[in-house]
């Protein structure tokens, strides 16, 4: 009896076309964890400047503080578009 599901099952998938390849390349799919905690990260920080901006009208205070902030807000987009194109190749 288990032998003949066991064919039947064999005879069914390669009916269909699949393949074990296919089969090992859905059971081992890559985590989307990196993504959700950069992509949380980086809303985080964009509520947090806003925050901080609406409560002082004069920030950021210098060219040199403007600057870091555009640079940390550039890492943390870079960082969720590589974890995004990561995830999905």
């Amino acid at each position: 009896m288990s032998q003949t599901l066991s064919t039947i099952l064999a005879v069914a998938e390669q009916a269909a076309g699949a393949t074990s390849e296919e089969h090992a390349a859905e059971e081992h799919h890559k985590s989307e964890t990196p993504f959700f905690v950069a992509g949380s990260i980086l809303v985080a920080f964009a509520i947090a400047i806003s925050i901080v901006g609406f409560k002082k009208p004069d920030f950021p205070g210098s060219a040199g503080v403007a600057r870091g902030i555009m640079a940390l807000s550039a890492t943390l987009v870079a960082a969720t578009v590589f974890t995004a194109v990561y995830v999905a190749i």
